[in-house]
């Protein structure tokens, strides 16, 4: 069964907070027990009523029962007393009703809580393969929306257990009251949830398409915040809108079909609860039923359809969220494959060296290797260049070293440790990068360089700005370095980036420093600042520099020159000017000297 699956699903999360759900349950059972002996006091209170004996069927357990609570007391204080003892029986039901109630959204919101910050966690550990390999808006969909339908689908199955145990003391209150009546109505609802259950048997597929449909939606609207430049320079805004529209097109469908789905199952089951009302009353007038006991058994019958009502809804809602929770709960699955597990060693400081030592890298199994048999020493404070032609591996080389995939086969290892086995923390913190891809957050232009040690003080930051030639252009500001840069630092040009990026860099004093096409996309002007403040920074530490421009790394201690995933020359400037292979190539071709 589908209901089975689910529950199976919402295990794990079940299992957070183990004595809440129990706790929920109890409270339901016993306001649904209150409830329902609320609701059977009809039975003395009517008899207390009538000046003759109706005939009728003998008496039950539970007419009995209920007649010696009363028998001691004269028949005209009874009308006042009964209707006290119901008043007082639906005030303990609805106590514990909102007790139940509050505990319910209790648990929503914490297990809500919880799901975000797990995911967003697994967002930070994740390899870089697998979030390059998914859409960024099903990772949004996924945060954004999927989270709280699994959330929901908690609360559903929560209210399912109450709505059943509420069936259960319904039933067995009515069998109490008339069995032979009751037996009647157990088949009749039996037949009654079949028929829902056989209406809305689509509900799982509908349930999966929906998460697709929004995982498409949410695709939609990252492309066209992120590619707001690029639409608008090639005039694509209609061609961006019809896309959009065929995305919410497609969701509404989605929506309207699992709607139908659940409308459907309130009218269906109202009006097969009419009809077992219609039947249980011409049955029991047939056969001179005693008229207290009728009328509280067709009301106390009448109190429990809305309750198997709701039950069958909430059935049909909890197999629709099935698919949001399995997307959920496979994207929390920590697998070898893209998880980056931390080491247990601290790393302290480097000694000798980075040493690859015949690494592999794939980005997928299927795919032709990105990085094939690397091998290469990185010696501690000397500068390595990184050079060759786009595609040939570079970025991904300067993955591998701060771990953010992990390679296929092979080892790297700092000094005589295997990167894996240090602590990722520690080996991170001595490490910064400077990219052409930079990202600006929007805070302060202050709190964007102190992101690189969070406990810089605003000295060490000033400092800091001022090693990078920042500190001039962030005097003018208005608010200095308490300025607001805007989102992605719009309010800032690529030069002012970048030397931002660099005093990150520099505050944050590491040993290693990465410099990916640093400069490559800044004016002439932007360039000799960033430069000169890098030349300066660079003294004494161990700096891997990426560049295309090939005049940049003339002074580079070792130079290493990748070809389509593999190192095909070695070496500093001289000796591969002299091996007249690739490097001469490229340097010839850059310098305006297309002769080898």
């Amino acid at each position: 069964m589908q209901e089975v699956k689910a529950i199976k699903a919402l295990l794990p999360l079940l299992r957070l907070y183990p004595w809440t759900i129990p706790l929920i349950i109890i409270l339901g059972i016993l306001s649904s027990l209150f409830e329902g002996l609320g609701i059977s006091l009809f039975i003395p209170f009517l008899q207390s009523l009538e000046t003759t004996k109706s005939p009728g069927i003998p008496s039950h357990s539970l007419v009995n029962f209920l007649n010696q609570i009363f028998i001691n007391i004269p028949p005209d204080k009874r009308l006042f007393i009964i209707p006290l003892c119901m008043l007082g029986f639906v005030l303990l039901k609805n106590c514990l009703a909102y007790m139940s109630t509050l505990l319910s959204y209790r648990l929503y919101w914490h297990v809500g809580q919880h799901l975000l910050c797990r995911i967003f966690q697994q967002f930070l550990s994740v390899s870089y393969s697998f979030l390059d390999s998914t859409p960024s808006g099903k990772l949004l969909n996924i945060l954004d929306i999927e989270t709280w339908r699994s959330c929901d689908a908690i609360f559903t199955l929560v209210n399912i257990v109450i709505s059943l145990c509420t069936v259960v003391v319904f039933v067995i209150l009515l069998m109490l009251t008339s069995w032979q009546l009751s037996l009647l109505v157990i088949v009749a609802l039996i037949l009654i949830s079949l028929s829902i259950q056989y209406v809305t048997r689509r509900a799982k597929k509908l349930g999966k398409q929906s998460v697709q449909a929004n995982n498409n939606l949410a695709n939609r609207v990252m492309e066209g915040f992120y590619g707001m430049r690029e639409i608008r320079a090639f005039g694509h805004e209609s061609y961006e809108l019809q896309r959009f529209e065929q995305a919410t097109i497609h969701s509404r469908i989605i929506a309207l079909k699992l709607a139908k789905l659940y409308s459907i199952t309130g009218p269906l089951s109202e009006f097969l609860a009419v009809a077992l009302l219609v039947c249980i009353l011409i049955i029991a007038l047939r056969y001179q039923s005693n008229l207290p006991t009728l009328l509280t058994f067709i009301f106390m019958l009448y109190r429990l359809q809305p309750i198997v009502r709701r039950l069958d809804t909430e059935r049909v809602n909890l197999i629709s969220l099935l698919g949001a929770v399995e997307d959920v709960m496979s994207f929390l699955e920590r697998t070898e494959k893209y998880d980056i597990r931390s080491g247990d060693i601290q790393f302290q400081s480097l000694q000798r060296g980075i040493s690859f030592e015949a690494v592999n890298f794939s980005y997928n199994a299927s795919e032709k290797p990105a990085l094939q048999d690397i091998s290469v020493f990185i010696q501690r404070g000397k500068t390595t260049a990184i050079v060759g032609p786009s595609g040939a591996g570079k970025s991904t080389l300067i993955g591998l070293i701060c771990r953010f995939h992990e390679m296929t086969q092979g080892e790297i290892y700092v000094d005589n440790l295997p990167l894996k086995k240090l602590i990722l923390s520690s080996w991170r913190s001595r490490i910064a990068i400077v990219s052409q891809d930079i990202y600006i957050f929007n805070i302060t232009i202050g709190e964007n360089i102190a992101y690189g040690r969070l406990d810089a003080t605003r000295t060490e930051i000033i400092a800091a700005a001022k090693k990078a030639n920042a500190h001039e252009f962030i005097s003018q500001l208005p608010e200095g370095y308490d300025t607001m840069v805007g989102d992605r630092g719009i309010r800032l040009s690529g030069g002012q980036k970048q030397r931002i990026a660099l005093a990150r860099a520099i505050v944050r004093e590491p040993e290693i420093l990465i410099l990916d096409e640093a400069t490559n996309a800044l004016d002439s002007l932007s360039e000799n600042l960033i430069q000169e403040a890098l030349n300066s920074f660079s003294q004494n530490r161990t700096v891997i520099v990426i560049a295309h421009r090939l005049s940049t790394i003339e002074q580079a201690d070792q130079i290493i020159v990748l070809q389509e995933g593999r190192i095909v020359e070695q070496g500093n400037l001289q000796y591969l000017l002299k091996l007249n292979g690739l490097f001469a190539k490229l340097y010839h071709l850059q310098s305006g000297n297309a002769q080898v």
